[in-house]
């Protein structure tokens, strides 16, 4: 789910029905001391005081690709797109692709028997598949879907 900013009216009701409990409400005006916001990224708005915000995987990269792909009169290929978590991840513990193709990895990885989806059952349709590490230690005696 995406969300406008400039409509965000700061009321929080999304913040307390999200399952996920990943929101965040901004509580105070961002500061870069110094030449720190040469740093920023021109992609991505700066989120003032007063709006909840959450991971988009990284949108603008999404944009940006698509774009790239139909300049040069292409399909969106794997790896054309891939957020800075996994990008940065130095431990190479996360992984993102097309979920629809069983050639990729990520597709591979959800049909074996670590994967599952956080909170599946509420009916939120997640995307994000997690792995488990071992034997299921969810709490609620359930193993993983």
């Amino acid at each position: 789910m995406r969300q406008t900013f400039a409509r965000c009216i700061g009321c929080r009701y999304c913040t307390n029905a999200c399952p996920y409990t990943r929101r965040m409400f901004n509580w105070y005006k961002p500061e870069f001391p110094g030449d720190l916001t040469q740093a920023l990224n021109p992609d991505v708005s700066v989120r003032p005081k007063g709006v909840v915000e959450k991971c988009t995987l990284c949108h603008h990269r999404l944009q940006r690709a698509r774009d790239e792909a139909r300049a040069a009169s292409r399909p969106l290929a794997e790896g054309d797109y891939i957020p800075a978590c996994v990008e940065a991840c130095p431990a190479g513990a996360m992984y993102f692709g097309d979920r629809e193709d069983p050639a990729s990895t990520v597709a591979e990885l959800e049909r074996g028997p670590r994967a599952f989806r956080l909170l599946e059952e509420l009916g939120t349709k997640p995307k994000v598949m997690y792995l488990a590490e071992g034997e299921w230690s969810g709490g609620d005696g359930q193993k993983p879907r």
